[in-house]
């Protein structure tokens, strides 16, 4: 079987990457890279790659999470630790390893989720001047706001258990970073930045 710690790293890199894309880090990065990808000098076109890249990341770990919850079910082995850190011991927790409304596995709810805001923002990314991308980043918005009081009644849950299930912490960090993205998009809205002009082009046009 793969180290798990191998796939978590997996999880980690499109994550960091995808954040600095969407920060002024991101500027730099761009300016070194659009030698090879010239569409990468373009602040909305790097911010939408990070956005996507983020939301893939959060969408393959709730599909492990769930697959973890499933092969443990079976009696099966993958993550148990004796250490805080033991995913097969929160995700084995039948008191807390689905939801207290309609009792589905929360790696299911995370796919869904994952999977709408997926489809947002590869939407944007191919018609970003369309009437309804704005709307929809709203959206995208919205949901990842309502994501963190859940995700802090599954920290609540860890902490009773007294463990942590580190690939649900990524599916976490990734619905955070994806909320951050979608008010950032919202700023660059607001801020003129939101076209296909360099970001020293755009800033010469706010200034006129």
């Amino acid at each position: 079987m793969i180290d798990q710690n191998l796939l978590l790293i997996a999880y980690i890199v499109p994550i960091v990457f995808g954040l600095v894309l969407m920060t002024k880090a991101g500027d730099g990065l761009g300016a070194s890279l659009s030698g090879r990808e010239p569409l990468l000098k373009h602040a909305r076109r790097r911010h939408m790659l990070g956005m996507n890249l983020v939301v893939l990341a959060g969408f393959v770990v709730s599909v492990h999470t769930l697959w973890i919850s499933n092969k443990i079910s079976e009696g099966g082995n993958v993550c148990s630790s004796a250490t805080v850190f033991s995913c097969d011991d929160v995700l084995g927790n039948a008191q807390y390893n689905t939801d207290p409304v309609f009792g589905l596995p929360w790696g299911m709810i995370g796919m869904f989720a994952f999977g709408a805001l997926m489809f947002i923002t590869n939407s944007v990314s191919k018609e970003p001047d369309a009437l309804w991308a704005e709307k929809y980043l709203k959206y995208g918005m919205y949901m990842t706001a309502f994501g963190v009081p859940i995700i802090a009644l599954l920290i609540s849950y860890e902490i009773a258990m007294e463990k942590i299930c580190q690939f649900c912490t990524m599916a976490h960090i990734a619905n955070v970073v994806c909320l951050f993205g979608f008010w950032r998009a919202g700023k660059m809205h607001e801020e003129g930045l939101w076209n296909d002009e360099a970001p020293a082009e755009a800033e010469n046009k706010k200034d006129d």
